[in-house]
């Protein structure tokens, strides 16, 4: 009868009012030399979309879908930057660690749901350059300012919609294991696990909405591309094929950022027992500074339009 009393008195404890976020639990002198080339990608990530936002903002030849779109990027990168940086940045210089509970799991939601944003994002854009190879004649047709505007209500929706749950089953748990999170972010996974309830709802419902949620844009975003290769190598007219492609690189490129971090933060997850726990910490924190750092620059340096844009900015400054 004791130690059922005893595990009573355990689950009573006063409710978490706020958690302890321990970067690197084994290598915390890490984070001295790490504060540096942090700050400076931080920097550089909002520096270059606050610059590609007031010049598309203010270049009147930029005022077209395509560079909508590409303003709904930099703006979903520039809230998920601002949502976790500079509290890592808090914890490296000032080793301010507390975060209250209310603002663990608003994090926690903005990064599930600004994560599936952006791939959202990237589908919309494929859809966009398949329409302007494969139907050029319809393209003004279709792809209009209200079809952006439709597009980006969809894209926040959704991806709000289905990542809601997640903080909210997170925050209805009994948090009886202490408040001390093993890593510089509220993550999902991170932080369920102080719970003494069961998690495994919790923990089914994420994987099974995030993958569905990014595993059909990626499955889009595989199909335009193949439409669109298969229409450019159908035409013969000399550096047609080029020229057609051209127009999908820079695109293809940010893609390629943004599913190559995934893809090594999710494998070095799942092999998390052979590999140290800071690396999968350390590579959650690029993921949300590298594809933001340099999806600005790749526009900026391969389109014109944005080149001679950002160049007629700095002159009248």
């Amino acid at each position: 009868m004791v130690p059922s009393m005893a595990l009573s008195s355990n689950y009573s404890t006063s409710p978490v009012s706020e958690f302890l976020l321990i970067c690197f639990p084994n290598y915390q002198s890490w984070q001295h030399w790490l504060s540096l080339p942090l700050s400076l990608l931080f920097l550089l990530a909002m520096g270059a979309n606050t610059t590609l936002l007031i010049t598309i903002r203010l270049e009147s030849s930029l005022h077209k879908p395509m560079y909508y779109l590409l303003s709904l990027l930099s703006l979903l990168d520039v809230v998920l930057c601002l949502t976790v940086i500079p509290k890592v940045l808090d914890i490296f210089w000032f080793d301010n660690k507390a975060i209250s509970f209310s603002a663990c799991f608003l994090q926690m939601f903005i990064m599930n749901s600004f994560l599936t944003m952006e791939s959202c994002t990237f589908m919309v854009m494929a859809y966009d350059r398949y329409v302007a190879i494969c139907h050029p004649l319809r393209y003004p047709s279709i792809i209009t300012d209200q079809f952006v505007t439709r597009a980006a209500i969809f894209v926040i929706a959704r991806n709000a919609l289905f990542s809601l749950p997640v903080p909210i089953l997170s925050a209805r748990l009994r948090y009886c294991a202490g408040n001390i999170i093993k890593n510089c972010i509220c993550t999902n996974l991170s932080v369920s696990k102080l719970s003494c309830d069961n998690i495994t709802f919790n923990r089914l419902y994420q994987f099974v909405a995030g993958w569905t949620l990014l595993g059909s844009d990626f499955i889009l975003i595989i199909l335009s591309y193949s439409f669109i290769l298969r229409v450019v190598l159908r035409i013969k007219a000399e550096g047609a094929v080029s020229k057609s492609l051209s127009t999908c690189g820079s695109h293809f490129i940010l893609i390629l950022f943004f599913s190559t971090v995934l893809l090594v933060l999710v494998i070095t997850n799942l092999a998390r027992e052979r590999i140290p726990p800071d690396v999968p910490i350390l590579l959650n924190i690029l993921h949300h500074l590298i594809p933001p750092a340099l999806n600005p620059i790749v526009y900026g340096v391969r389109t014109k339009e944005i080149k001679q844009g950002i160049q007629n900015l700095l002159k009248s400054l």
